[in-house]
């Protein structure tokens, strides 16, 4: 392949050539077609044969570097015809701003052909005959879910083989035009336009090449493929296949959320990349219903298990909870206060905090493993139906990104395939990773520090809530003064804040992430795609869950006990470490799920609709007055957003950040699962509408998988069991309850009758430093000097034991009950997620047999092919040439048969 991506290098003579008027664009000659008689709402050139693959735009100014960009373009032109490529340019005065030029790029047979046969892409040979025998059970009950055949299966099903141009007539050519399909035509070009040359010189300029660069410095405004027809109707032009149309009417539309995806038609028209994302996505929310309704049996037991609540009934009951006075909740500004106050809090936990719990948490760990194999086996089936199934190959060798081919200079010998190939050196290599190691660290390290200034807040002000709402008039009614406490308002406000920070340094990373990685130079599309998701994950990963790890596992387990608290800092900073609400942590835990949760799904919903129709409704707001005739296809889209090279990974981001909240919290929240489908349901439906109208069309692109993510989704469904095992554990009072239930209480049968006199230690007023007493003026006016004890969440001895103070026999039974719970649970769910992984399968067995099949009959016909070339090559020669009789070509072939088959 030469400098400019041409594999020959040699120019074709019978391209239209290409004339450059005074101001710099390109005009073809040969161009005689009266443009105002042939309507613009078009995606071919003026003659209305050869279709457009690829559109640039620029845009004359008057800025002093004009020339050069003038000069760039020039060269970069004249190369892309080099290359083979056929252009069309409409002048300015075409434009509805007057000011941009539209260069429309041409791929002709011959250049499809060649790089068709460069790039290894598969393409038709045969009809495939093998039968399919699935049948799906009670298939009318499915009816209504189903889209029409044309839009489920746009295409016939062919044994397909890697194109060979030396062998044209082996595929199944029926057209040449329309052989390759728009979205194999637009990757194609986009191949070349990424590695052509704009340097006269290209040894001597070797950073002078590729579009991405000529985009960077101006060169060019934006450069897309075309889509078929407007997304509301169909294309006028009986020659377009108004995939658009169909796609946002059977695909886009909310009120289809229950139908099919129609996932072949969205792979032809967007790529694999793209379908590969949809159907992962669909499954998803399909296995997401299944976790859901378990998620809500288990929420509604806790409802219709109120009235069994003794402990809450014991906090309501005025001569129980009543009557316990608590010691302060932090120091000064809170007085002491009396059980009861808590009472709605305890019911609001028990939602959450009952049997029911474990039972989800264990569900929980099963389902994540079920829908990671089952995925595997989806994804495999969609590997075969959609020729993948030996792209990573294609991928690691043909895919090189153009900034690794331009910014390595160094060469050296590739062993396998004994060319000079362009690579970084490992010292460059080392140095660079560390820098992009240590930037990741140092921005983990400042959420930490985010995470620490939140805790510090919620420290702070619940003081002063405490002192403030003491006295507020809402106290003076009786619903409203229960539910708004100083704890809830402490904590709804702290997760606010903490909400707010997370998406500012979302917003700040993001562009640091792609900077390190630019700065790694990957190798590969893939490998820079991997990277980046590792950066961003890790950072996500710490930003989003950092606050609900602190709720649950670290705040009000260091707290010490009246007399000697433990402090955040230490004593001077006044700052006394976090008890847990009354009602306990896993309500809080519950509040800050749901919060970030639920914002981060709203605010995700809002960005991704609202701010591209803004940003479209603005920049077409003075064409959407033209003509429909006038107002060019090639207008149409570049007025519309740009799908980016990293439009996706955000989306995966996305989705891959809900699948974290939905498992490693989920015994918290039953209800997640829920919110995460009814979020899922709309999430598709944006997506679609996003690609489908408000998107230009993005550059078809191959991937077999959905790459990194998988790793990631692994290594969250393992952390996943034992966050919830912890959960469970010591963030909940489960394991306290049982342990009082059958060791502790002292009727005859198990029940929880004076489980929270059991679970209060007492403390002697007295002897609570005076540093740590409330202010007089703080205290409610029924506190008096014959109060002379108060309690605490904890299990000491009390005052006047010998061993007042320490912890009791009875906590360390429920701590090695805890960490057996831990222990049982994660072996029960690992030992049946193992046993799972091992029963299903990765690839379906019938998936198996058709490959192997497809592959057997693909050499089958090749030797059948080459034997008949050879007979045809023997009867012209009329045995004047020696050549291997064809018996002894099929026996070579069987060989070669025999060995796909083992």
């Amino acid at each position: 392949m030469n400098e400019t991506g041409s594999p020959s290098g040699e120019e074709n003579n019978g391209f239209h050539s290409t004339s450059y008027t005074e101001d710099g664009s390109s005009q073809h000659e040969g161009d005689k077609v009266d443009k105002q008689k042939q309507s613009k709402d078009s995606v071919f050139f003026r003659d209305g044969v050869r279709r457009i693959d690829f559109v640039l735009s620029y845009v004359m100014d008057d800025v002093k570097d004009a020339e050069k960009k003038m000069e760039r373009r020039k060269v970069y032109e004249a190369n892309l015809q080099k290359a083979g490529l056929e252009l069309e340019t409409e002048d300015k005065s075409e434009s509805d701003d007057g000011r941009t030029y539209f260069l429309k790029i041409h791929a002709p047979w011959e250049v499809l052909a060649t790089y068709a046969d460069v790039l290894k892409i598969k393409v038709p040979f045969k009809a495939n005959d093998i039968p399919d025998n699935r049948e799906m059970p009670a298939k009318w009950l499915f009816t209504p879910l189903r889209l029409p055949e044309h839009i489920m299966h746009p295409d016939p099903d062919y044994f397909t083989s890697p194109f060979d141009k030396s062998k044209i007539d082996f595929f199944l050519i029926d057209d040449k035009e329309t052989f390759f399909p728009p979205s194999t035509r637009n990757r194609i070009v986009y191949y070349i336009l990424a590695r052509c040359s704009y340097s006269k010189d290209s040894d001597v300029n070797k950073d002078k090449k590729g579009l991405k660069r000529l985009l960077n410095n101006g060169t060019y405004t934006s450069a897309f493929p075309l889509h078929d027809c407007r997304y509301w109707k169909r294309s006028s032009d009986p020659n377009c296949e108004s995939e658009r149309f169909n796609l946002y009417r059977y695909w886009a539309q909310f009120f289809r959320f229950y139908k099919q995806q129609p996932l072949n038609l969205i792979r032809k028209y967007y790529g694999e990349k793209i379908g590969i994302y949809f159907a992962w996505l669909g499954f998803y929310t399909e296995m997401l219903f299944y976790a859901a309704i378990v998620g809500l049996i288990c929420f509604i037991y806790g409802l219709t298990t109120y009235d069994e609540n003794v402990w809450s009934k014991e906090i309501c009951d005025e001569n129980i909870g009543g009557q316990i006075v608590m010691c302060p909740l932090c120091d000064k500004k809170c007085g002491y206060w009396k059980l009861s106050s808590t009472c709605s809090s305890s019911w609001q936990s028990h939602l959450f905090d009952n049997t029911a719990t474990v039972f989800f948490a264990i569900f929980m760990g099963i389902w994540v493993t079920l829908f990671l194999e089952m995925w595997k086996r989806r994804q495999a089936r969609l590997e075969y139906e959609w020729d993948l199934v030996d792209f990573e190959e294609e991928q690691q060798q043909l895919q090189l990104r153009p900034e690794y081919e331009t910014k390595c200079t160094s060469r050296r010998l590739n062993r396998i395939t004994q060319e000079m190939e362009p690579y970084l050196p490992v010292t460059s290599k080392c140095a660079r990773s560390f820098l992009s190691g240590a930037t990741v660290l140092f921005w983990m390290g400042l959420i930490i520090a985010s995470i620490i200034g939140v805790i510090a807040y919620r420290l702070a002000v619940y003081a002063a809530f405490a002192s403030i709402m003491k006295d507020s008039p809402t106290n003076n009614i009786e619903f409203v003064g229960s539910i708004i406490t100083p704890q809830l308002a402490t904590s709804v406000t702290a997760s606010c804040i903490n909400f707010v920070i997370i998406m500012v340094l979302n917003f700040l990373y993001e562009r640091v992430a792609i900077w390190i990685t630019d700065m790694e130079i990957p190798k590969t599309h893939l490998e820079y795609e991997n990277r980046l998701t590792m950066k961003m994950y890790l950072f996500q990963f710490v930003n989003y869950y950092s606050s609900c790890f602190y709720v649950a596992f670290f705040k009000g387990k260091f707290v010490g006990y009246p007399g000697k608290y433990a402090y955040m800092f230490n004593e001077w900073s006044g700052l006394r470490n976090e008890e847990c609400d009354p009602g306990g942590c896993l309500i809080e835990l519950t509040t800050q799920l749901v919060i970030v949760m639920a914002g981060k799904q709203v605010w995700g919903n809002i960005q991704e609709a609202l701010v591209p129709w803004l940003r479209n409704w603005w920049s077409s707001r003075n064409a959407r007055n033209h003509p429909e005739s006038l107002y060019s296809r090639w207008e149409q889209d570049h007025d519309l957003q740009s799908f980016t090279q990293l439009g996706l990974f955000y989306e995966y981001l996305e989705m891959v950040i809900q699948f974290g909240f939905i498992t490693l919290f989920v015994a918290s929240f039953p209800l997640a699962p829920l919110l995460a489908l009814f979020n899922n349901i709309l999430e598709i439906r944006v997506d679609a509408w996003k690609l489908t109208s408000q998107f230009r069309r993005p550059v078809a692109s191959k991937a077999h998988s959905i790459g990194a993510w998988e790793e990631i989704l692994n290594m969250v469904a393992i952390l996943s069991v034992v966050t919830n095992a912890f959960i469970v554990a010591f963030t909940s009072d489960m394991i306290p309850r049982l342990v009082y239930m059958y060791a502790y209480q002292t009727g005859s049968e198990a029940a929880m009758e004076g489980y929270i006199n059991n679970s209060l230690s007492i403390f002697n007023i007295s002897a609570i430093p005076e540093k740590n007493q409330p202010d007089p003026d703080e205290n409610p006016v029924w506190f008096n000097s014959s109060i002379t004890t108060c309690r605490y969440r904890d299990y000491r001895y009390p005052p006047g034991h010998e061993k007042e103070y320490t912890h009791t026999m009875q906590f360390w039974h429920i701590l090695a009950a805890k960490l057996a719970f831990i222990i049982i649970m994660e072996h029960v769910v690992f030992i049946v997620k193992f046993f799972v992984a091992w029963l299903i399968p990765d690839v379906p067995a019938d998936v198996k047999a058709r490959v192997k099949r497809e592959r057997y009959l693909v050499q089958e016909y090749l030797h059948n092919y080459e034997v008949e070339k050879l007979r045809i090559q023997l009867s012209q020669n009329n045995g004047m040439c020696t050549c291997p009789e064809p018996e002894e070509v099929a026996v070579s072939t069987r060989e070669v048969l025999s060995s796909c088959l083992t």
